[in-house]
């Protein structure tokens, strides 16, 4: 294995010295593979998850706090997944991950069922049961970015990233539709014909038991086909998850991107999960077609970080790509709660289809836009952090950043929540202003880059 070279962001570039498995891009296409269909399972259920909180009719704050208690508990786990991944394999963290979605997304659909026997408390606990457990063996993606940064060489990295960004788009382009047909009234009614009489099939429990049987699919997977990587492995360790933290907040390369990913994701993950109801309330939006605009989001997504995000990282560096995406990020967070008012402002052809609104069309233009800087924000990141550790350092590093995130996806669904109680648009200008910070950090280390440029022309 070959030591870490620096590179221009004064980081650790992780490059392995050779291939780390029989047929890297194989193995490549295998784990964004079980990405997909892991992520494929967790959009079925993202459009009917605000709805089915709402069915025990409860205070929408709930649907934050259900969103938060997964993220706390990735927060907590996420790193020491990624640390144990280090140690002891790729292969065996993803399948302990995919064996807990299974369990999770199971419970998860009975919650109702449970309502019914033992009272809406009962239920409520369920989901946040359900919900907690996914989150402990959330470490998936983590662990999927240190496989790929364990076969690609560092200069193909961003783009082999940006393929598990495609991946988890493409489980938002077929994800969300495929939850959306399971919710509807003839999927329930078939279902009820050909399922036995204790399985409960309802619109929300339909697509939580869909979910279940793609991470069956997903293990599967991963127990058939994918080989572990032959690297060099780091020490398991007794590092708290506090010391951790505090290691990565040290060190001057790692610490402005661990703090990117927290703002990020507080910002991000609050809107995620308001941006539903902002489309029943302002919108008029059911379930399916909630759905759909998921889906087209989705499509973008793939388009975007599959396409896009590499052509880009041929031309551009990661950090330079990072600040646009950042920038653009901004600018449709706080664009995005306003749609239906600017689109008064936009005439359209009197022989349209009476649904397709200029709110409408602000609105699929912001979301365009908001998912191109997301998806530069969060691949150009994620190849910085690779890029700044040694190769046998690739699964704790993912896994502290992505603990980062979780923390922010804890604050984040809460706090919007509440100021969406308060106010429908403040959720998102919220986010637009926590993540102008962001754009600061990275300003900052382009100008740095630059200043090093200068210096070495000279």
């Amino acid at each position: 294995m070959s030591s870490p070279e620096t590179t221009s962001d004064g980081g650790a570039d992780a490059t392995p010295s050779g291939p780390t498995v029989e047929a890297p891009r194989r193995a490549l296409a295998i784990v964004v593979g079980i990405v997909f269909l892991d992520l494929l399972g967790f959009g079925v259920v993202i459009p009917i998850l605000p709805f089915y909180v709402r069915s025990f009719e409860v205070s929408d704050v709930l649907i934050g706090l259900l969103a938060a208690s997964y993220s706390v508990m990735q927060f907590v786990f996420a790193p020491f997944l990624g640390r144990l991944s280090d140690a002891r394999g790729r292969r065996p963290v993803l399948m302990l991950s995919l064996l807990g979605n299974v369990l999770a997304w199971t419970v998860f659909g009975l919650a109702a069922e449970v309502g019914l026997l033992f009272g809406t408390t009962a239920a409520l606990a369920t989901l946040f049961t359900s919900r907690m457990l996914a989150g402990a063996m959330g470490g998936n993606i983590a662990t999927a970015q240190a496989y790929i940064a364990d076969v690609t060489p560092a200069e193909g990295r961003a783009a082999a990233l940006g393929l598990v960004g495609a991946a988890f788009g493409l489980g938002f382009v077929f994800g969300p539709a495929l939850g959306g047909a399971a919710a509807s009234a003839e999927a329930v009614s078939f279902a009820e014909s050909v399922l036995p009489p204790f399985v409960p099939a309802t619109r929300f429990s339909l697509p939580s038991f869909v979910a279940a049987g793609l991470s069956v699919l997903a293990l599967a997977a991963t127990a058939a086909f994918l080989p572990e990587p032959d690297r060099q492995r780091g020490e398991a360790g007794q590092t708290t998850l506090v010391g951790q933290f505090v290691s990565a907040l040290r060190d001057p390369v790692l610490r402005g991107l661990v703090l990117a990913f927290f703002l990020v994701s507080v910002a991000f993950s609050g809107v995620q999960v308001m941006f539903i109801p902002y489309a029943a309330d302002l919108f008029g939006y059911d379930e399916t077609q909630t759905a759909l605009l998921l889906t087209y989001i989705g499509v973008l997504g793939v388009v975007n970080q599959g396409v896009l995000v590499g052509r880009l990282s041929r031309r551009y560096p990661e950090r330079r790509i990072a600040l646009a995406g950042a920038t653009i990020l901004v600018a449709a967070l706080g664009t995005l709660p306003f749609s239906h008012l600017l689109g008064g402002f936009v005439s359209l052809p009197a022989f349209g289809p009476a649904w397709f609104t200029g709110g409408v069309l602000v609105l699929l233009v912001v979301l365009a836009c908001l998912s191109v800087g997301n998806s530069l924000l969060n691949v150009a990141l994620s190849a910085l952090v690779s890029r700044s550790v040694s190769a046998d350092k690739q699964g704790n590093a993912f896994g502290v950043t992505q603990g980062a995130g979780s923390l922010g996806r804890t604050v984040g669904p809460p706090l919007m929540a509440a100021l969406y109680v308060f106010v429908y648009w403040s959720p998102f200008v919220a986010g637009a202003l926590l993540a102008i910070p962001v754009v600061a950090i990275l300003a900052g280390r382009e100008a740095a880059a630059g200043r090093d440029d200068v210096e070495s022309a000279e």
